[in-house]
């Protein structure tokens, strides 16, 4: 592995502009981050990782990824796969990239993923033809993403999110949401902070702090029935945070 530094040369910098960017781990040619920005943003998440001889319990996925990387003996691949870009049009290529390679370490999803991200054809059809549901409990709407969904959704509903614990509390029930439909409710029993005593199952090792999990069971039929596969409220534009309150 070089010790070079990594970056562009200033003219390199004025010619490309802004870009979306993808970060490949070479053991096995996979997409593991993907970003927008513009200098040497790209190259700034390896630059940040922590050293191999300093190595921290909890890390975060892509960081983890890069230092795995690392230790091998590898170097991350870095491909801008846009440049020359605007902001609006950077921020809607890196989303349908984000889309396009599930499983990312991203923590963020991408701007309009939540309202306007890859669905089936038979999925956007539902969601425009849907009956929009009156929330009238107090609850959390929790957006879940797709791939996410792959360890079962009642998991990927209940864990593990950066919010208000005070809120939450609050909340009677969770609201599962892909692509703008409500895909099941459930009914908290308790939040508990996101570390493995709570949720040895689910801990992944990445970092925890200030993020909190439930656990719950699924809602009453009555419940169920006023509520899933009708669409929530629209959100802002551009709103980017998973998790949102209502009657809180």
């Amino acid at each position: 592995m070089t010790n070079e530094r990594p970056s562009f040369p200033a003219e390199v910098q004025a010619a490309i502009g802004e870009y979306v960017y993808r970060l490949i781990d070479p053991r096995n040619g996979e997409t593991f981050y993907v970003g927008k920005g513009k200098g040497d943003r790209v190259f700034n998440h390896v630059l940040g990782a922590p050293a191999l001889d300093n190595y921290q319990t909890q890390l975060s996925e892509k960081l983890t990824r890069i230092r795995e990387i690392q230790k091998a003996g590898f170097e991350v691949q870095h491909v801008i796969h846009r440049h020359g870009l605007d902001s609006a049009t950077a921020f809607e290529v890196e989303a349908a990239l984000m889309d396009a390679y599930p499983g990312l370490s991203n923590i963020a999803g991408g701007h309009g993923n939540y309202d306007r991200g890859a669905a089936h054809s038979k999925e956007i059809i539902e969601r425009y033809s849907a009956e929009q549901a009156e929330i009238d409990v107090p609850a959390i709407e929790v957006i879940v993403s797709r791939s996410e969904t792959e360890k079962g959704l009642y998991d990927a509903t209940r864990y593990a999110w950066k919010l208000s614990a005070e809120r939450a509390n609050n909340a009677n029930y969770a609201f599962a949401v892909t692509n703008g439909l409500i895909r099941e409710v459930y009914k908290i029993l308790e939040w508990k902070p996101a570390t493995v005593e709570n949720f040895p199952n689910l801990f992944d090792g990445s970092l925890s702090e200030g993020r909190f999990g439930f656990e719950g069971v699924e809602a009453d039929d009555d419940v169920r029935k006023r509520y899933v596969r009708k669409k929530v409220p629209p959100r802002a534009r551009g709103a980017a945070n998973p998790i949102r309150y209502h009657n809180i």
